[in-house]
């Protein structure tokens, strides 16, 4: 199998190591059709990824879960609010020569002045020169900004995917989760996928819960309501070493490790947080 995926590699023109070929295969669920399985591989594998992001790959198990949400490399696909690029990584290279790969960011102007649009400019900025600084990768992708108030990603029915990474609870607590739902459901075509990964609490919490966990049911009665029916769930993303307990919330485990020095085996220990991952459907 290594021997086919290198192969596969090589006539795409993707750079990639043994190394990573075989990282990604240990992380990697065979999706519905065996062209996209490679191309997933591929993708997850490639040598242009950061060290740092690759030693999350066994938290976040992005070929699993990339295939469970039915991403293919002939898509359109908008991921929401991607912060530092960790799944543009994966996802810009992929769709670069068959799909479109779209970044939706807060619109730094439509924000009130002050931290909170300092930090989207700076978030925006990131990534731009993130994408400006890999042609190779990243020349084809795309960023476009939204208002959080009034959420607009594309032309209505143009894209294939949409896709969301552990930001339902910042949406809510400002709220603001109707709304991107409501966006997500217009910018898909019918048929077209909502897929959710989210913190997972143990039940649901309230309005003004600051833990960073949100209830399963609760994020999926958002994407009902929107219009999207629940078409799979998935573990993938389970943590049940996660007590989802502390004082910091969800920060105080990895990668943000919100938590004294001396804490640090104990939360390394556990690993990111516990997750949902759910994906929806426009009918």
């Amino acid at each position: 199998m290594r021997h086919v995926l290198i192969a596969c590699a090589l006539a795409a023109g993707l750079s990639i190591s043994i190394a990573a070929i075989a990282r990604a295969q240990e992380t990697a669920a065979a999706p519905a059709h065996a062209e996209v399985d490679a191309a997933l591989q591929q993708a997850v594998a490639g040598d242009w990824r950061g060290a740092e992001n690759t030693a999350r790959d066994r938290y976040r198990h992005p070929a699993e879960t990339l295939a469970f949400f039915g991403v293919k490399p002939d898509q359109t696909v908008i991921e929401i609010t991607p912060g530092g690029g960790w799944y543009a990584e994966i996802l810009a290279p992929l769709l670069r020569d068959k799909g479109h790969y779209i970044a939706a960011v807060v619109d730094p102007m439509a924000v009130k002045e002050g931290g909170s649009r300092d930090y989207q400019q700076k978030s925006k900025s990131g990534l731009e020169a993130k994408f400006a600084a890999a042609p190779a990768q990243f020349d084809r992708a795309r960023v476009v900004a939204y208002d959080p108030a009034a959420p607009v990603f594309g032309a209505p029915g143009s894209a294939d995917v949409v896709l969301t990474f552990r930001n339902v609870h910042n949406w809510r607590s400002a709220g603001q989760a109707e709304g991107m739902f409501r966006g997500f459901f217009a910018v898909l075509k019918p048929g077209g996928v909502l897929g959710v990964a989210e913190h997972r609490a143990n039940g649901d919490v309230g309005d003004d819960d600051k833990s960073g966990y949100v209830g399963e049911q609760q994020v999926i009665a958002m994407a009902e309501a929107a219009g999207f029916k629940l078409d799979a769930k998935s573990e993938v993303n389970a943590n049940p070493k996660d007590t989802k307990d502390y004082p910091g919330g969800v920060w105080t485990l990895p990668p943000t490790n919100k938590h004294d020095a001396e804490d640090n085996a104990k939360y390394r220990a556990i690993g990111e947080s516990d997750r949902m991952t759910l994906r929806f459907v426009k009918p």
